[in-house]
C-alpha cells in the first residue's frame, strides 16, 4: 500500500487515473493527461488554454489535491470568475476528501479547523491562511497568502465584453500575483478558454505566463499559435498528421461539425481552436473610433462637423464594445450655420421571428455628412406592434422616406407598411430596395469609406441603447446582437459575424445616401460664403448706406434680402 501511495504522490497522472476510477468516470484523454504532465512539470507561471468541456476544471481540483497530498502544509487559493463558481469548486474538493479512502486521512482532527465552502483546512499545523480558500476574482483578494494560485476560467463573457472590462480584469490579475508566496516552489497557474479575439490570455503570455494550447482539431496553420502549441500536438504535426483531425476522443468528427454550425465560424475557432489571430485590425475595416459621436439635435444639424482623435476627445464613459484601442470621439469643431436636415429617412431590415432581428434606423442627411438618430430593433419579426411603432418613430424625426429591404417576404413588409401608413395618415414614401450581392461585401463597400471620411455622425443615446439592449439574454449572446459590436467584427469572409441585422439595417440606410456624400461639407460653406459676399457687394453698389447699416448690424444674407423687399423675390429700387 505504502508503494502505492508512494506512486501516487510522486506522477499526478497516475492520481489522476485513481481518482477518475473513484469518481466512476472513464479513464483521463489524452488531452487530459497532457494537461496533468504541464500542471506537475511546468514553469512556475503557466497557462493552460484548452478547448471547451476538455475538463480543465476538474484536473485542476485534482492538482489541488495531490498538491495537499503530498503536502498537508500548501495553501492554496483557487480564484474564479465568480465567487459561486469558486465555492462549487470548494465543496467538490471537500466531498472527494470525504468520500476518496486514500484522501480521508486529509480531514481535520481538530474542531477549530475551518471547513466551509469559502475556505477550510485539512490535516495541518494551526495556521492563519486556511489549506484551501475560494474566492471570486472581483472578491477580497487583499491580506490573503498563498503558496499555490490556481486561476480557473477567471475570463468570461459578464466580465470581458469590453476594453475597459479587460482592462479591469488584467489589473485584478496584477493584484492576485502579490498574493504568491515569495518561496522557490510557489506557483501561479492561470486555466481558460478564450471568450474574445481579444483575450486577457494574450496580454499574460506577454507577462511570462508560458501558454500551453490544446485545440480540439490539429490546426490548418500553426503560425497563429506562435510556437506554443501543446508538445504532445506539435510533435504529431511535425510527423505529418492529417490537418482538422480531431485531437482528442473528447469529441468526436460529427460533433465538432455540429458544434461549428452551430456556433458560427468565429466563435468555433475561438473556442474550440483557441485562435485568436483575428484580433488583427486590418482584417476588420469598419472601426468604431471612425465614427463622431456627439448629441444629435432631431430636427437641425451645422454646416459641417469636424471629427478628431485626440485623446482629450475620447468618450470614455461609453461602453465600448469594438477592438482594443477602438473607442469613441466627440467632435473636435461644429462649423457654419445651423439649418434642417436636407432629408430624413428610415431604414428597415426586416427579419421572420426568432433569432434574428427586425432592425429600423432614423436616418439625416445634412451637406454630406449622415446622422443616426436612433436605432430599435425587435424580436416578434413584422408584427403590426414592430410597425406601427416603427412608424410612431418615423413620425417623431420627419421621416419622409421609408426604405425597405424586400429580399425578405418578397416585399410583402413594404406592403404592410403601406396600408398602415394610410391607416395613421402619414405622408411618407416606401421605397424597397433588393439587395443581389454578399451581405459581408455590400456593408463594408457601403461603410467604409463613409467611415474613412467621418462622414457617419452617432447620437451618444444610440450607444447607451445598443449596451443594453437584450438584457435577458446571456452576456455572449448580447455581444452579437450588439451594433458596434457587429461592426467592429465584420469583415469580408463569408458568415463572419452570426448576427448583423443592426449592422445590415445601418448599411443599408447609408447606401441610399450614396449620392448626396459627393457633395462637401467644406464645400457648402465656400459656396454660401460667396453666395453672401456676392449680394453683399450687390447692395454696396444700389446702396452704400444701406448696406454698411447691415454691416454693422450683422444681418446674413436672408435678413439683408428681407430688409430690401427680396425674400419674396421682389426688388425695392434704391434709387429715383
Amino acid at each position: 500500500m505504502k508503494d502505492v501511495l508512494s506512486s501516487l504522490q510522486g506522477d499526478f497522472k497516475l492520481f489522476l487515473q485513481a481518482l477518475w476510477d473513484q469518481l466512476d468516470l472513464p479513464s483521463p484523454t489524452r488531452a487530459q493527461y497532457a494537461i496533468a504532465d504541464y500542471l506537475q512539470y511546468g514553469p512556475k507561471r503557466l497557462q493552460i488554454q484548452a478547448f471547451r468541456g476538455v475538463g480543465k476544471s476538474w484536473i485542476t481540483g485534482a492538482f489541488v489535491l495531490w498538491t495537499l497530498f503530498n503536502d498537508a502544509e500548501k495553501k492554496i487559493m483557487i480564484i474564479s470568475a465568480s465567487k459561486e463558481r469558486a465555492d462549487n469548486m470548494s465543496i467538490f474538493l471537500q466531498k472527494l476528501i470525504i468520500e476518496t479512502p486514500w484522501l480521508s486521512h486529509l480531514q481535520p482532527k481538530s474542531d477549530d479547523a475551518r471547513w466551509s465552502r469559502i475556505s477550510f483546512d485539512v490535516l495541518c499545523a494551526p495556521h492563519q491562511a486556511p489549506s484551501v480558500k475560494s474566492v471570486g476574482i472581483t472578491g477580497q483578494l487583499t491580506g490573503s497568502r498563498a503558496d499555490l494560485m490556481i486561476l480557473d476560467d477567471i475570463e468570461v463573457p459578464g466580465n470581458s465584453m469590453t476594453e475597459l472590462m479587460r482592462e479591469k480584469l488584467l489589473q485584478l490579475c496584477t493584484e492576485a500575483e502579490s498574493i504568491l508566496t515569495p518561496k522557490d516552489d510557489s506557483r501561479i497557474m492561470y486555466l481558460g478558454t478564450p471568450q474574445t479575439t481579444f483575450t486577457i490570455y494574450r496580454k499574460l503570455a506577454s507577462r511570462n505566463y508560458k501558454p500551453f494550447i490544446w485545440t480540439a482539431r490539429y490546426p490548418r496553420n500553426s503560425t497563429p499559435y506562435e510556437g506554443l502549441i501543446a508538445p504532445q500536438l506539435q510533435e504529431d504535426i511535425d510527423n505529418g498528421v492529417e490537418p482538422w483531425k480531431p485531437t482528442d476522443d473528447r469529441f468526436s468528427e460529427d460533433d465538432l461539425v455540429e458544434r461549428e454550425a452551430s456556433m458560427g465560424r468565429s466563435n468555433f475557432m475561438l473556442q474550440f481552436m483557441l485562435d485568436t489571430s483575428l484580433s488583427d485590425a486590418e482584417k476588420f475595416p469598419l472601426k468604431n473610433a471612425d465614427l463622431v459621436v456627439t448629441s444629435v439635435n432631431p430636427t437641425d444639424a451645422p454646416e459641417n462637423i469636424i471629427w478628431c482623435s485626440d485623446p482629450a476627445n475620447m468618450l470614455k464613459d461609453l461602453p465600448t464594445v469594438g477592438l482594443p484601442g477602438d473607442y469613441f470621439y466627440s467632435p473636435m469643431q461644429l462649423q457654419g450655420e445651423w439649418g434642417e436636415y436636407t432629408e430624413t429617412i428610415c431604414s428597415v431590415d426586416p427579419s421572420g421571428r426568432g433569432a434574428d432581428e427586425t432592425a429600423a434606423a432614423y436616418l439625416s442627411q445634412k451637406n454630406g455628412l449622415i446622422y443616426l438618430h436612433e436605432m430599435r430593433a425587435y424580436r416578434d419579426g413584422y408584427s403590426d406592434d414592430t410597425l406601427l411603432d416603427i412608424l410612431r418613430g418615423c413620425k417623431k424625426y420627419g421621416v419622409t422616406t421609408l426604405v425597405v429591404e424586400s429580399n425578405f417576404g418578397d416585399g410583402i413588409v413594404a406592403e404592410l407598411f403601406k396600408k398602415h401608413i394610410i391607416q395613421t395618415k402619414q405622408r411618407i414614401h416606401v421605397d424597397e430596395v433588393r439587395a443581389n450581392v454578399r451581405k459581408e461585401e455590400r456593408i463594408i463597400d457601403t461603410l467604409e469609406p463613409v467611415l474613412n471620411q467621418h462622414r457617419l455622425i452617432v447620437n451618444k443615446s444610440v450607444i447607451e441603447w445598443d449596451y443594453n439592449s437584450n438584457r435577458q439574454a446571456a452576456p455572449e449572446e448580447r455581444l452579437l446582437y450588439m451594433l458596434f459590436y457587429q461592426m467592429s467584427r465584420m469583415c469580408r469572409q463569408k458568415y463572419a459575424v452570426k448576427h448583423d441585422d443592426r449592422l445590415d439595417c445601418l448599411a443599408q440606410g447609408v447606401k441610399y445616401y450614396i449620392d448626396a456624400l459627393s457633395i462637401s461639407a467644406q464645400e457648402q460653406i465656400n459656396l454660401r460664403k460667396r453666395e453672401e459676399w456676392d449680394d453683399m457687394l450687390e447692395q454696396f453698389i444700389e446702396d452704400p448706406q444701406t448696406a454698411t447699416n447691415h454691416l454693422v448690424l450683422g444681418y446674413d444674407v436672408d435678413q439683408r434680402r428681407e430688409a430690401r423687399g427680396k425674400a419674396s423675390g421682389k426688388t425695392t429700387p434704391t434709387w429715383t
